[in-house]
């Protein structure tokens, strides 16, 4: 099949960008090179980095007529920097990748492709061979796991950070207003029309991942509290299958000391049993809790981003997006 689309939509690019002074400006050059057949929109959203970043990217803004630079006052997290990326683009579809280079900017072509040929509304890269280090693959595939068993993800879909989204899907995620996003939640909710596509992954050449132990264990979290009812589920039936338990021991010592007269020994085992139970009933608390401070936040409007500085693209690709969306009303 060819590659080549041939009536090739307006596409966004969003990019989260985060203490990649080192990448962001190559990462755009290639962009520029390999989709200017698409005549791409580049959204680059700064999450507060700590480095030369943003200075890098005001400049790029300056230079490139068809690059949005937005500019966020705190760090706020991958997913709502990206969700603030989403709101701020304007292209049929949109490719999400990361600023590291270890995803070729020419794929995107491959997942745009599958995407029109296919009228999927989300395509996921899928990797033959992931260069990240084995903690965090083995963290990936965990919560992948977990994805499929509190989210419903298709058992072959991998999740990741590189994807491109149709406008049909955007409108409704960018809708979410709850402080905590979760990307891949919130298609998952949206859709069941999704495809994959396979993709080169590089090694990183720069700086290390972003992603540490407390980032991934905050997303699981998020995961778990925010998009899913199934742990307070598997509290309840724990609780009732170990109140089941207790009955039967409490029935056996009846049995023993009212028909022998006896107490029988392993009281050690009861005490376990007991500290068990107490454990479960504290991690049954918490998570209850968890759920109520998801809820706390949510009511008290918590942002999910504050932005800080906006460089809009100027007015000749401003008439490009116009014009677009012109011939598309024109077909219906």
């Amino acid at each position: 099949m060819n590659s080549e689309i041939l009536i090739p939509p307006l596409l966004s690019v969003i990019i989260p960008v985060y203490n990649s002074q080192e990448t962001i400006e190559e990462l755009v050059k290639k962009l520029q090179e390999d989709l200017k057949d698409f005549n791409p929109e580049i959204v680059l959203v700064n999450d507060c980095s700590r480095d030369h970043s943003e200075k890098i990217c005001n400049r790029l803004a300056a230079e490139h007529s068809n690059l949005r630079f937005i500019s966020l006052r705190k760090n706020s997290g991958e997913h709502n920097a990206v969700l603030c990326g989403l709101r701020h683009c304007s292209g049929a579809y949109a490719a999400i990748i990361d600023d590291d280079l270890q995803n070729p900017p020419s794929e995107i072509i491959k997942l745009l492709n599958k995407a029109v040929m296919n009228n999927y509304d989300v395509v996921y890269a899928k990797y033959e061979n992931k260069k990240h280090n084995f903690f965090r693959n083995l963290a990936s595939k965990l919560h992948n796991i977990m994805a499929g068993y509190l989210l419903g993800k298709p058992d072959k879909l991998y999740l990741c950070s590189f994807k491109v989204i149709s406008r049909e899907v955007i409108g409704p995620i960018i809708s979410y207003r709850g402080p905590y996003p979760y990307l891949d939640a919130l298609i998952l909710k949206c859709t069941s029309n999704i495809g994959s596509e396979l993709v080169i992954h590089h090694s990183r050449e720069h700086g290390v991942s972003n992603y540490t132990l407390t980032k991934l264990v905050a997303l699981y979290l998020n995961t778990v509290i925010n998009y899913s009812t199934k742990p307070l589920r598997f509290v309840t039936i724990s609780g009732f299958i170990i109140s089941m338990i207790s009955c039967v021991v409490a029935a056996f010592i009846i049995y023993e000391r009212f028909v022998y007269h006896n107490i029988p020994p392993g009281w050690s085992f009861l005490a376990i049993l007991l500290l068990f139970m107490l454990g479960l009933t504290f991690s049954a608390i918490g998570l209850i809790g968890e759920y109520i401070g998801k809820i706390l936040m949510s009511l008290n409007n918590t942002p999910q981003y504050v932005v800080k500085e906006m460089v809009e693209s100027n007015e000749e690709h401003k008439n490009i997006v116009s014009n677009y969306y012109d011939r598309q009303s024109s077909r219906v």
